[in-house]
């Protein structure tokens, strides 16, 4: 078993219902996890999503969202985590796919100041049974 605790981000304070409809089966959750080589570097990342406009990127290719978060305790610290939601495996990848070539995303990834503010991202794909809430 393992604890984590984590602080909401201040351009999404509360989390999000999941917008996706459909059934459940096709469903798909990705945690992420950024982790950071110091607090400086964690810090920078997070304002890389609050104040740089990470957050609203996403929001603007519909990268479905149900939370952002610091950890504040639990393993590989200093990290953050924020958990999509896709209808379906072939959706996820198309949607992190116009991320990753969103002209937006490749000016704010290429700026001096956020360079090597992350040092792992790790990735875990979580299904929903037919009583999940979302």
């Amino acid at each position: 078993m393992s604890t984590i605790l984590l602080k909401a981000f201040k351009d999404m304070p509360v989390m999000k219902p999941s917008p996706v409809k459909g059934p459940r089966k096709n469903r798909v959750y990705e945690l992420r996890s950024y982790k950071s080589s110091t607090e400086t570097l964690l810090k920078n990342k997070i304002k890389m999503f609050n104040k740089r406009g990470e957050i609203k990127l996403f929001d603007d290719l519909i990268l479905m969202l149900f939370f952002y978060g610091e950890v504040l305790a639990g393993p590989d610290m200093p990290n953050l985590m924020y958990l999509t939601t896709f209808h379906n495996q072939k959706s996820r990848d198309e949607h992190w796919e116009s991320f990753s070539n969103s002209p937006a995303w490749k000016k704010m990834v290429a700026l001096p100041e956020y360079q090597s503010n992350v040092s792992e991202i790790e990735i875990h794909f979580l299904y929903p049974t037919e009583y999940s809430d979302y």
